[in-house]
């Protein structure tokens, strides 16, 4: 279910002071409906080098994101994702190889099927939040 505080959550745990200081390297990519391999690769890199990617060819992008990754502890948030589509997830992983013990992904999708393809954990729900708790957490 869409609003219920999925991105806002991992919004606070990416910007934790901790969470900083743990992960050398920290990128966050909004997937929503449209998982295009090419897309989302270029959209890491640029997170992880804060300038853009002009690369097309996917040997390169491949090849530049590892050496983005290249023994380093990273996190990258996979927020909103929408496709159900396995390939799609096990293409993406092999370019995610490289980075150093302790790296993690964190994804955020309001779809069951999407949480199960991606994750290698029991995903988490959250709970629908009373339009109180919502209002209380924003006024915070």
């Amino acid at each position: 279910m869409g609003g219920v505080g999925k991105t806002t959550l991992v919004q606070f745990a990416y910007n934790d002071e901790k969470v900083v200081k743990h992960f050398e390297l920290r990128m966050w990519v909004c997937v929503s409906d449209e998982f295009d391999v090419r897309r989302v690769t270029k959209a890491i890199i640029e997170s992880a080098t804060d300038s853009k990617c002009d690369l097309l060819d996917m040997d390169l992008l491949q090849c530049r994101l590892q050496e983005k990754l290249s023994g380093k502890k990273f996190l990258l948030v996979l927020d909103d994702v929408w496709d159900e589509n396995p390939e799609n997830r096990d293409q993406l992983k092999r370019f995610l190889t490289g980075g150093a013990r302790g790296s993690k992904i964190i994804v955020t999708t309001r779809i069951e099927e999407v949480a199960s393809i991606m994750g290698t954990l029991p995903s988490h729900h959250l709970p629908r939040l009373s339009e109180d708790d919502c209002w209380s957490l924003f006024k915070q």
